[in-house]
């Protein structure tokens, strides 16, 4: 366990090593369903959209009730789950391929239970966070996450193209199965007694009808959180449909191989390591609300410059290019928005506004994403990755721009308690 782990507690450290193990995995495994179904299935534009729509839909859907569920359970059981879940059911496709049999549907399959898995996982880890982390120490236990996020970022998909290279398209989905075992293995290393869930320890035991709209009624009627639940909604969605079009365009009529499709999102990845390190320390200058509203806004100024992509080294500049940019900025944002949302969600809402919150941005994902798939072949895949980066730049409009009464979130913390993740607690 490193030093920085260990200021956490050492609970908090086997966390980090699980979040760390799995997500590792998930970047070695970076697009590898799209990379499947492109190279083994001979997909097209509007398959490969589908295949990266509909499964996080109809995941999302299926992880409406999970949400309100957990609220109710111990939080590590549920985690431990959900990992063995997505490790065997991502196991099937290795073996499928070995076999022969493998296909579209089965691909589609997978990613609709490894989507609702998903689901579950973020919303217990989210509310296991908070009572295992004191209020001070969310934005420095956020960081460290998004921090391990584009570290494994860098490394995962130039080594996932290895491994595709040297062991053929379905290794990165054996090595990602792999990874989520070894996550499940440090969770339960975590031991001692987890405190009864903050739902239950309030008096209640039971779900009610309500409890399955209760995370998204919370967010709705939150005036700082609900401008920020649709602008994340909508920036992640239009980020996230120019993925499958451009592994499309780059694998396809540009001629890029896998290892350079990779290498041209791994290296601009640093960029994110250097943004969330560099989060705690603006927060401290400049307070939550000034680095939330100036990031989100300089987060979509850039994907509209990935339609200029061309054949050759130019092309794999301009992606690393607009992708470096874009990751830094999204790598400030992301981990001052999780604390200020762990920080406005009461404890016994967190396991029900999270999965809500999952729940509606893997929708919103998907919808786009089918949208996106059928502008792609009604037109070209190039027109519609500059249809969603122009679209991206309107989004600025949906921030928390109106000014609430002032209070801990806007003023700067000062540097030495930021360093160590105080400043003063804030109710959440």
């Amino acid at each position: 366990m490193t030093a920085a782990g260990r200021t956490l507690g050492r609970q908090f450290g086997w966390l980090w090593t699980a979040y760390a193990v799995s997500t590792f995995g998930t970047w070695l495994a970076f697009d590898a369903f799209a990379l499947v179904a492109v190279v083994v299935l001979h997909a097209g534009p509007a398959e490969v959209a589908l295949l990266a729509a509909a499964g996080p839909a109809v995941g999302a859907l299926l992880a409406v009730p999970l949400g309100p569920w957990i609220e109710f359970r111990r939080k590590r059981p549920v985690m431990i789950a959900a990992d063995l879940v997505r490790c065997v059911v991502l196991v099937s496709v290795p073996v499928a391929f070995a076999l022969g049999g493998l296909g579209v549907g089965q691909l589609l399959a997978v990613s609709v239970v490894v989507a609702a898995a998903d689901i579950a996982f973020t919303a217990a880890s989210g509310a296991y966070l908070k009572s295992l982390v004191p209020p001070g120490g969310l934005l420095v236990a956020s960081s460290r996450f998004e921090s391990t996020t584009w570290t494994a970022s860098v490394l995962g998909p130039p080594a996932g193209g290895a491994l595709v290279g040297w062991f053929g398209p379905v290794a990165t989905v054996a090595a990602d199965a792999v990874s989520y075992l070894l996550s499940a293995a440090a969770i339960r290393a975590i031991g001692g007694g987890e405190p009864a869930p903050a739902a239950a320890s309030r008096g209640r035991t039971r779900l009610r009808a309500g409890d399955l709209l209760a995370g998204w009624r919370f967010i709705l009627t939150h005036r700082e959180l609900r401008p920020l639940f649709f602008n994340t909604l909508l920036v992640n969605a239009l980020i996230m449909v120019s993925s499958p079009l451009l592994a499309v365009l780059m694998l396809g009529p540009l001629g890029f191989t896998p290892w350079q499709y990779g290498l041209a999102f791994a290296v601009p990845c640093l960029g994110g390591l250097a943004g969330s390190r560099l989060a705690r320390r603006l927060v401290a200058r400049y307070g939550q609300r000034r680095v939330l509203l100036t990031a989100g806004v300089l987060r979509v100024c850039w994907p509209a410059g990935l339609v200029l992509v061309r054949p050759g080294v130019p092309g794999l500049v301009l992606v690393m290019a607009v992708e470096l940019v874009l990751i830094f900025c999204c790598a400030v944002f992301n981990p001052v928005l999780a604390a200020h949302r762990l920080e406005q969600t009461p404890a016994d809402r967190v396991a029900r506004t999270l999965s809500a919150w999952s729940v509606t941005g893997k929708a919103a994902t998907a919808l786009l994403t089918a949208l996106w798939g059928l502008l792609a072949t009604l037109t070209t895949p190039r027109t519609a990755i500059g249809a969603a980066g122009l679209l991206l730049l309107a989004t600025p409009l949906l921030l928390p721009w109106r000014r609430r009464t002032p209070g801990p979130d806007d003023r700067p913390v000062p540097a030495v308690e930021a360093a160590r993740g105080g400043g003063t607690p804030r109710a959440a």
